[in-house]
C-alpha cells in the first residue's frame, strides 16, 4: 500500500478549559455555585464583590484610560468613600440604604445580552444589615438544636449514678442514632466496656448494663435507647397511668404490629376480645406515640433550598426573574487590573495577567450559566401556564428534547440546567424536573401528563370512603370514564411512585 499525506478540513468540539468551566458552573447547584464562588474570590486576587452602589468602574473603561486618569479616579472614589462614611456616621442606621433602587425591567427579554441586565439591574440583597454592609452571600443559619446525646448527658449529668454507671450511661448515650434507637447490640457495648478491664471482679455484667439501660430509655424524650419501635412505643406506654385501654395498646405493639401495619382489625378484635370501638381507642392511642423520639431533638435543617428563578403574576402576566440572591455580583479589581502591564514578561505581571483572564472567563461563564437558567425557566412557564393557573391536574407533557429544541440547545445542557434547580412559583417551590412527565393518550386522541395523572388519583383516593376504599382497578376504570386510557399496573406504579399503600392498607375502622 502507498502512503500518502492528506489534508482534510472539518469541524470537531474541543473541550477548552473555559468550556469545561462554564458547564461545570451550569450543573451546580445554588449552595454548591455558592461554594464555588466563594472558592474563586478567595484564590483569585483579580475577582472581588462589587459593592452595591456599583461604584467600582467596570473592566472595558479601564482599558480606555490612561494610567494617570485611572489614578485620578482611584483618588476622588476614596475621598467620595471616605466623605460618605463620615456623613453616614452622622446618620440613624439604615437611612443610607436607598443609595440603589435599580429593580428588574418589566419584561426581561430572553435573547437580550446578559451584560445589560447583570451588571445594571441586579436587585440588591434584602440581607444588609443596619450598618449599610451586606451580609455575606453564603450566610445560612441553622436552628441551634442541641444534639441528641447533649440533651440526654445533660439529664444523666444530675442522676445520682456512680461513677461505673455514668460510664455505661455515657457508652449508650454515644451508641443512640438521631432517631433515638440504640445502634449497637448489648453484647458488644458491655465488649467495649470490658475491653481494658483486666480484673474479672471489675467487669461489667449484663444486669448493671441494663438497669443504666432502663434509666436511659426513661430519660426525656421517653424511648430513647430502644432498640426497636416495638420497644420504644412501650416504654412510652409505660408511662401512661394503668387502664385496660393501655394494657391492650401495649399487648398489640408488644406482640401484633404487623397485624396493625396489615390493617387487620378482625383479628386484632379476636386475640384481645374487645368491640371496633374499644379497638379504635387503643389504635389512637398508639398513633399518638412517637416512633422516633431523637428526632424531635435533632435539627434537620441543615439543607436548604434556595429557588433558582422566582415566578409571578403581574397583570394578568406571569413574569420570570432570577433570584438576585444566588449569586454576588463579582467584577474585576480596577487596582490590580491597572498594575498589568502589556509588554511586562516578568513572573509577576504573568501571574497577573493569568489571574485577570482566569476572573474574566469565571465572570463570563456564571453570566452564561444565569442566562441560560433564565431562558429554559422562562420557556418552561410559557409551556406550563396552565399548571400555574389550575394546578397539577393541568400539568401538561413536556420532555427535555421540547425544550432543547425550542431555545436550540442540546437535551444534556437542559439536563444539566434542570437538575437540583429550583423555581418559586404561587403553589410552591418545585425543581424544574418536576415540569417534565411522559404523557397518557386520551379517547380524544390528546394527551395527558403523567403529573396530572397523579394528581387525580391523589384526589380520588382523597376522597375515597376509608371504609372501602378504592381499588387499584376501580381508579383505572374512573380514568379510564374520563378517557384517560391508562391501565390498572400504570396506576398501581403512579400509586406506590407517590408512596401511597394499597386498598387493603388503608382501611379504616367505622
Amino acid at each position: 500500500m502507498k502512503q500518502s499525506l492528506q489534508i482534510k478540513m472539518g469541524q470537531s468540539l474541543a473541550m477548552t478549559p473555559q468550556l469545561q468551566q462554564a458547564i461545570k458552573l451550569l450543573q451546580l447547584s445554588t449552595l454548591e455555585l455558592q461554594t464555588e464562588i466563594q472558592t474563586a474570590l478567595e484564590s483569585n486576587p483579580m475577582l472581588e464583590m462589587q459593592d452595591e452602589e456599583g461604584a467600582e468602574p467596570r473592566e472595558a473603561d479601564l482599558a480606555n484610560e490612561s494610567r494617570e486618569t485611572r489614578e485620578a479616579n482611584r483618588e476622588e472614589e476614596k475621598a467620595a468613600a471616605e466623605q460618605k462614611q463620615t456623613a453616614s456616621e452622622l446618620e440613624l442606621a439604615g437611612e443610607n440604604s436607598s443609595a440603589n433602587d435599580e429593580v428588574m425591567p418589566e419584561e426581561l427579554p430572553v435573547d437580550s445580552a446578559w451584560d445589560d441586565i447583570y451588571d445594571s439591574a441586579t436587585p440588591t440583597s434584602s440581607g444588609s444589615g443596619s450598618d449599610g454592609e451586606s451580609r455575606d452571600f453564603t450566610e445560612f443559619h441553622n436552628a441551634g438544636i442541641a444534639s441528641i446525646q447533649d440533651h440526654l448527658n445533660e439529664q444523666i449529668r444530675f442522676a445520682p449514678l456512680s461513677e461505673r454507671d455514668q460510664e455505661i450511661a455515657e457508652t449508650i448515650i454515644d451508641a443512640i442514632d438521631n432517631n433515638g434507637y440504640l445502634l449497637d447490640d448489648v453484647d458488644v457495648l458491655l465488649d467495649g466496656l470490658n475491653r481494658d478491664i483486666a480484673d474479672p471482679d471489675q467487669k461489667f455484667v449484663i444486669d448493671e448494663f441494663e438497669t443504666v439501660l432502663h434509666l436511659v430509655q426513661h430519660l426525656d424524650p421517653a424511648g430513647c435507647g430502644a432498640r426497636d419501635a416495638s420497644e420504644c412505643m412501650n416504654i412510652q406506654l409505660s408511662q401512661m397511668p394503668e387502664s385496660e385501654l393501655v394494657t391492650v395498646a401495649m399487648g398489640i405493639v408488644d406482640n401484633h404490629l404487623d397485624l396493625l401495619a396489615a390493617h387487620d382489625f378482625a383479628r386484632l378484635r379476636r386475640l384481645f376480645k374487645i368491640n371496633d370501638e374499644f379497638l379504635q381507642e387503643a389504635i389512637a392511642l398508639i398513633r399518638s406515640l412517637n416512633p422516633r423520639p431523637g428526632r424531635q431533638l435533632v435539627n434537620d435543617h441543615d439543607e436548604y433550598i434556595v429557588p433558582d428563578v422566582f415566578v409571578k403574576k403581574v397583570k394578568g402576566v406571569w413574569r420570570v426573574e432570577l433570584n438576585p440572591d444566588i449569586a454576588p455580583k463579582l467584577g474585576i479589581n480596577a487596582l490590580y487590573a491597572g498594575m498589568v502591564k502589556r509588554a511586562d514578561k516578568s513572573d509577576d505581571n504573568n501571574f497577573m495577567r493569568n489571574h485577570l483572564q482566569e476572573a474574566r472567563w469565571f465572570i463570563k461563564s456564571l453570566q452564561s450559566r444565569n442566562e441560560t437558567l433564565l431562558r429554559v425557566a422562562t420557556a418552561i412557564v410559557e409551556r406550563q401556564r396552565s399548571f400555574l393557573e389550575y394546578g397539577d391536574e393541568a400539568m401538561k407533557p413536556l420532555v427535555l428534547r421540547d425544550i432543547a429544541e425550542q431555545l436550540s440547545l442540546h437535551e444534556s445542557t437542559i439536563s444539566r440546567v434542570t437538575t437540583h434547580k429550583y423555581i418559586h412559583t404561587p403553589r410552591g417551590i418545585f425543581e424544574f424536573k418536576y415540569f417534565f412527565s411522559s404523557h397518557v393518550s386520551t379517547a380524544n386522541g390528546g394527551e395527558c401528563s403523567a403529573t396530572a395523572i397523579r394528581a387525580m388519583i391523589r384526589k380520588f383516593i382523597a376522597a375515597e370512603d376509608a371504609t372501602k376504599p378504592l381499588s387499584d382497578s376501580k381508579i383505572a376504570s374512573t380514568l379510564v370514564a374520563e378517557g384517560i386510557q391508562v391501565a390498572r399496573r400504570t396506576v398501581a406504579k403512579y400509586r406506590e411512585s407517590m408512596a401511597i399503600p394499597p386498598s387493603n392498607e388503608r382501611k379504616r375502622l367505622n
